[in-house]
Parts: structure tokens; C-alpha cells; sequence
């Protein structure tokens, strides 16, 4: 039995290397704009935003989608 998981793009990515890409790439103010939630809006950090973020499963999967996106489009500007 292989691990290998091709059709899943989150396979192998921690949520702390998912936050910390999307903040270096959008920034705080950007995400908060993006993601309503409150630790991307008010006195952000990666470590208050992994804590409700794991606690949160709908807060996840937008952000899991949003950084399946911004992959994939900065993928197809290559």
C-alpha cells in the first residue's frame, strides 16, 4: 500500500505552512478581507489563527480552499 495521495493538493501541507504561505502571500489585512474571521482581522498572528483554525472546521476548509486556489492560480501564471 503506497501513501501517495496525487489528486489531493493539501496532501503532505501542514495548516501552519497554509497560513503562513497565504499571509506572506496576501498579507493580514488582505486575508481578513478575504476570510471574515476574527483572528485575521483583529491583533492576527499564525499561532492565534492555528488555534481557532484547528478548533474550526468550517474556518478551515475556507481557508484550505482559499489556499488551494491561490495555488493553483499562481501555478497556471507559472
Amino acid at each position: 500500500m503506497t501513501d501517495s495521495q496525487p489528486n489531493n493538493p493539501l496532501h503532505g501541507v501542514t495548516l501552519e505552512q497554509i497560513v503562513t504561505e497565504l499571509e506572506a502571500h496576501y498579507g493580514w489585512e488582505e486575508l481578513g478581507r478575504r476570510i471574515a474571521i476574527r483572528c485575521f482581522t483583529h491583533d492576527p498572528s499564525v499561532k492565534s489563527s492555528l488555534k481557532f483554525l484547528r478548533k474550526t472546521p468550517w474556518a478551515r476548509s475556507k481557508v484550505e480552499a482559499l489556499y488551494i486556489a491561490t495555488q493553483n492560480s499562481v501555478y497556471k501564471r507559472g
